[in-house]
């Protein structure tokens, strides 16, 4: 995992000015008004996560078809109440297709490409869990604003440059990369700390019965 930790928790910014619209702007603002989007592209509510230590595994496939095929069932069986087999999520993003998967360490799935695998993911308990995937992206200095979640969020960077910001630093993520998720209720702020466009993948397990995002502030 390449990651840059700053304990000073504050991104250095171009003192340089910007004439828009009439006004005369800094760099930092100019960088404030840039989008940061973030789009939910697979998700799934369950009442039980698998037991032990669990871990994000980022798969390639050759289509979206076969991604979902390939994929391990995970089923309830009210005879043992607990479900069978692994929690898993398909989507097709950035030109991939792509099948995450929340288990044990060391797994993989018959015909698709490991990328990554993160984790330890923050215990949790909740009545129910969600299982979500998101894709992020958006020019350099774009920003999403200070939130918290009531669970994990974990990344894998497709490209770009990912900064992070939380009570503990600041932390860049280059592009080939993954930075695991905090426990719930971190408060946080994602940013594209480079100078290209940033694509990441962004794997939550929240507690489903919480307002997946709130928005917070640093003391």
């Amino acid at each position: 995992m390449n990651v840059e930790l700053s304990l000073s928790g504050v991104r250095p910014v171009a003192a340089s000015l910007m004439f828009v619209a009439g006004l005369w702007l800094t760099a930092s603002t100019v960088a404030a008004q840039q989008k940061y989007t973030v789009e939910p592209v697979a998700e799934m509510k369950v009442k039980q996560l698998p037991k032990g230590e669990l871990f994000w595994r980022v798969e390639n496939f050759p289509t979206l078809g076969a991604a979902k095929t390939a994929a391990p069932p995970y089923r309830w069986n009210p005879d043992t109440v607990s479900y069978d087999g692994l929690p898993s999520l398909s989507a097709e993003v950035a030109g991939k297709a792509w099948l995450f998967t929340l288990g044990p360490k060391g797994g993989a799935t018959a015909g698709g490409t490991k990328v990554a695998e993160i984790g330890p993911v923050p215990p949790l308990s909740a009545p129910e869990y969600l299982l979500r995937v998101n894709y992020g992206h958006g020019p350099a200095g774009s920003a999403t604003p200070v939130h918290t979640h009531p669970g994990s969020e974990t990344f894998y960077v497709v490209a770009g440059r990912l900064g992070q910001r939380t009570p503990q630093g600041v932390m860049n993520v280059e592009a080939g990369h993954s930075m695991n998720g905090h426990p719930a209720g971190t408060t946080m702020e994602v940013f594209n700390s480079g100078t290209t466009e940033l694509t990441a993948l962004i794997m939550f397990v929240v507690d489903a019965t919480k307002p997946f995002s709130v928005p917070a502030k640093f003391e």
